[in-house]
This record gives structure tokens, C-alpha cells and sequence, in this order.
């Protein structure tokens, strides 16, 4: 977690206990976009393949964590907390649950075309071809904090 973050963090809870479970992370593809969703309420959920998990020897997330979402610029702007994670096969993703990630027209076939696009370049990146049924981390999550933005 990067010194913006830390400090945001530290302010959010102030005198408060704070959770002992966060991470700071930018959504991987338009991260500005995709925490401009967050912050409007558009996007509720969002997802990631099983097997990166394993790759890169990261716990799955858990309903204990916080997550400080920042922009392209590594900027934290809002705080958000895990509500629900499933495992959940691609092509058993629910209609439903692509809306909720709140991407282009938020239908299923724009989420279906795009993250088979994302999951065939992030794979093929550790020597792995992509399937219809490629085990997904599928997140809901509920908007804690909206960072105030400093006016100079």
C-alpha cells in the first residue's frame, strides 16, 4: 500500500479500531473508469480468474475485507468492502451479476465479449489459454468512502 493510501486509510478510521484486513489496488483495465462506477453506485461487483489467484500465491478475498480503490495515477479514491465472494464457473456468470459489474452497456453479452478478452491476454501472459469455463473470484462489494478531493 502506497503513502496516499496509508494516510487515507488512517484518516477514514481516525481514533476508530480499523479492520484488520485491506489492500489498495486500481481496477486492471481503465482504472479510472471503472472507480468513476464505484463511486457512482453503477458498479457493485467485479471479478478475477481462480488460477491468478494460484499463480501468484494470493489469498482469496473474504466478506473481512477493505479495499482502498485507486486511479491510473496510483491516487486512492474511495474505499469499498467485500460483502460476497463465490466461485463461479465464466459461463455460469449470471446476467444479474454482469450488471452489477457495471460495464459498458451492462448487458451480459458486453461483459461476456470483453472480459473473454481481458482473461485470453492476462493468461496467455503465464503461458495459460483461456476456456468458457475458467473458474472465476466473483466479488460483491459495498461503497464505504468517497475520497473528498483537496482543493487548492
Amino acid at each position: 500500500m502506497n503513502q496516499a493510501a496509508r494516510l487515507y486509510w488512517d484518516e477514514y478510521w481516525q481514533e476508530n479500531e480499523q479492520p484488520s484486513t485491506v489492500s489498495a489496488w486500481a481496477f486492471g483495465a481503465q482504472a479510472d473508469e471503472l472507480a468513476q462506477l464505484v463511486i457512482d453506485g453503477v458498479k457493485t461487483a467485479t471479478c478475477s480468474a481462480y488460477i491468478l489467484y494460484e499463480i501468484e500465491n494470493e489469498p482469496l478475498p473474504t466478506t473481512d475485507d477493505y479495499s482502498i480503490i485507486l486511479n491510473s495515477a496510483d491516487e486512492p479514491v474511495a474505499i469499498i468492502k467485500t460483502e460476497e465472494v463465490t466461485l463461479t464457473p465464466m459461463n455460469e456468470v449470471t446476467a444479474e451479476f454482469a450488471r452489477a459489474e457495471g460495464e459498458g452497456d451492462r448487458s451480459y453479452q458486453y461483459w461476456k465479449d470483453e472480459h473473454e478478452k481481458f482473461f485470453k491476454t492476462a493468461l496467455k501472459e503465464f503461458g495459460y489459454e483461456f476456456s468458457e469455463d475458467l473458474l472465476l473470484v466473483c466479488e460483491r462489494f459495498s461503497l464505504v468512502d468517497v475520497k473528498r478531493q483537496n482543493k487548492l
